[in-house]
């Protein structure tokens, strides 16, 4: 009996593993999310890592920057390559190559091996894009939006889920007889060695398409997702205004996510005197709404596209990017602890709403360039990440300099609790900051704008699915 789906999935039945859609659905996500939990999996063990190789405060935070300044050119690079040669060998490769600095930084020895192996993790952050590619090719225009934004809100989960998974990794190794100073290196081989395995299963599981593979489909002289040559695709992309907008925007919503992973541990301890662990579960609980927080974004953008057609996903967009930087410029003003957790829970769902929406608008900017296009895009991300990681140190490690000068003497309790304080009150001014460009950001977003042809042939898709679904359930 034949299996395989040969056409684009006008559902997201979760359970039809027979379907290579489906089965493509999973297998990426899951790869997704074991990149995004070995990329920032260090990140529970920044103390260990701190205090073992001696990182001052500016190697801390050029660590920070490092991880996500690679995935700017990654992501760039990696969408046309997806064009040209198909996500499903690219994921694979991504995987493989990307498991070796995952592994090295487990053993890391001195501040600047450990700040080169952060910088190379970063490339693995191009999963992102090339999940967000494969599920475009996968299913149809009535649920694309829904599809590209829950395989990312779960592939985003990883961010998070290591802050739990990391120290239960140690813990294991730890109970194996393992010393336990050198247990997160041993969590970081595992996670590297993970990402290896994944490769290989990406590659033997899944096809680029529902049709085949595309070197397949290209032996066999049948059309290709990406009809016109991949250099022309992404010229019309870099050329389109609406993909720098759309760059902009998910650098003040992904952007500002991966800043948070990497800043919110500290920003808790030092503002609300957290210890460690409650820290960590409050930044878990804030990775966890990515179950569903992100696939809401998608859900609401295809819901506005039905009512509204290309334009009310954009609408759709500019409002709930507008509210995340309300969310978070109140949240930077908090000093009560509840208040502060209200606030990061509205920020957080706005945040990931934002994210969903902006890949419901994506796939019909340029059907013939969706790779080059989600590369650039998905690039945004990381450059808003490093842009506000950069305005973030400059503040903070500045503060916490001056705060260590001026109290040289008083003894170490007193130097650490100034320190502390310095670095809180800088890193709120800074997310302040934020806050407000995001608000200026979802404004801007308006200026996307789509042609009458455009909205006809999105609308005529739309009822040529519908009529799919009519004619399933009838």
């Amino acid at each position: 009996m034949k299996t395989t789906v040969t056409t684009k999935a006008t559902k997201l039945n979760l359970t039809d593993l027979k379907s290579v859609p489906i089965r493509t659905f999973w297998i990426s996500s899951f790869a997704f999310f074991l990149c995004f939990f070995s990329w920032f999996g260090i990140v529970p063990f920044m103390p260990d890592v701190v205090k073992e190789l001696g990182l001052t405060p500016d190697q801390k935070w050029n660590s920070v920057i490092l991880a996500v300044t690679g995935t700017v050119f990654a992501r760039l690079l990696i969408g046309k390559l997806c064009d040209k040669y198909g996500p499903r060998l690219c994921y694979t490769w991504l995987l493989v190559l990307g498991s070796i600095p995952v592994i090295l930084s487990g053993l890391a020895v001195t501040p600047f091996q450990f700040l080169v192996c952060r910088f190379l993790i970063g490339f693995i952050g191009a999963s992102f894009v090339i999940t967000q590619v494969h599920t475009s090719l996968m299913f149809a225009s009535n649920i694309v939006g829904t599809a590209n934004a829950t395989s990312a809100g779960w592939g985003n989960l990883g961010g998070g889920a290591n802050r739990l998974g990391m120290p239960l990794i140690a813990a294991a190794v730890i109970s194996f007889g393992v010393a336990e100073s050198e247990a997160w290196r041993y969590a970081m081989v595992i996670a590297g060695s993970s990402c290896f395995l994944m490769g290989l299963v990406y590659y033997f599981f899944t096809q680029d398409t529902p049709e085949g593979n595309v070197k397949e489909l290209k032996e066999e002289g049948k059309k290709l997702p990406n009809a016109k040559k991949d250099e022309v695709g992404f010229l019309e992309a870099v050329k389109d205004y609406r993909v720098w907008i759309l760059f902009v925007v998910y650098a003040a919503c992904f952007g500002i996510e991966l800043t948070v992973y990497g800043t919110m541990d500290d920003y808790l301890q030092n503002t609300f005197q957290l210890d460690r662990l409650t820290a960590g579960n409050i930044v878990l609980s804030f990775a966890l709404m990515n179950i569903f927080a992100r696939t809401l974004g998608g859900f609401f953008g295809d819901r506005f596209g039905k009512l509204k057609g290309l334009r009310g996903r954009v609408l759709f967009l500019v409002a709930i990017l507008t509210v995340e930087g309300i969310m978070l410029t109140v949240f930077s003003t908090m000093t009560s602890l509840i208040a502060g957790i209200i606030f990061l829970i509205a920020f957080s769902l706005s945040t990931q709403m934002a994210e969903g929406a902006t890949f419901s608008v994506v796939p019909f900017i340029n059907k013939k360039a969706i790779g080059s296009i989600s590369g650039i895009v998905g690039a945004g991300g990381n450059v808003g990440a490093f842009l506000a990681a950069l305005l973030l140190k400059s503040k903070s490690a500045v503060a916490e300099k001056a705060a260590i000068a001026e109290n040289q003497g008083l003894g170490e309790a007193i130097i650490k609790a100034a320190q502390s304080e310095a670095a809180a009150n800088a890193v709120s001014s800074g997310y302040l900051m934020i806050g407000m460009l995001v608000v200026v950001t979802g404004i801007s977003a308006l200026a996307i704008r789509f042609s009458s042809q455009d909205e006809k042939i999105a609308q005529e898709e739309m009822q040529a699915t519908s009529g799919k679904l009519v004619t399933a359930n009838g």
